[in-house]
This record gives structure tokens, C-alpha cells and sequence, in this order.
């Protein structure tokens, strides 16, 4: 989770992940930020995240980030 939360910070600084739970909502993360993100998610964490995960409930909070990269690594 340190190292999700590091990635987040340096695509987007401007938002408190720890407790944020509307990052796509309220545009902390746009459209280019996710697709940022999900490049180095996949890098980092050694997952490809499929077309149909990339929709706002698994990017709305770090933890909704975290649960889907946890899922993803068990598959």
C-alpha cells in the first residue's frame, strides 16, 4: 500500500489519499492520470489490468486501488 500511495502522490499531490474516497468523482484523478496510474500499476506490481477494471469504483479511493491490485495479483 506505502508504494501505491507514493505512485499516487507523485501523479497527483493534490489529493488526501488516506482518506479520500471520491479521487475520480471530484476529478483528483482525470482520465489521464488513470491511464498514468494503470501504467505503473502494472509496472510496479507485475499485473495487467484489464479494460474492464479501469471504471471509477476501483479508482475512487487508494483503498478501491489497493483491493484491485490485490485481486488482480491472485489471478
Amino acid at each position: 500500500m506505502e508504494k501505491l500511495l507514493e505512485i499516487l502522490e507523485a501523479i497527483q499531490p493534490d489529493a488526501d489519499y488516506e482518506t479520500c474516497t471520491t479521487l475520480v468523482t471530484d476529478n483528483y484523478l482525470d482520465s489521464l492520470a488513470i491511464l498514468s496510474l494503470v501504467a505503473e500499476l502494472e509496472e510496479e506490481f507485475d499485473i495487467e489490468i484489464p479494460t474492464v477494471e479501469i471504471v471509477p469504483a476501483n479508482f475512487n479511493s487508494a483503498q478501491s486501488i489497493w483491493s484491485m491490485i490485490q485481486r488482480l495479483e491472485e489471478e
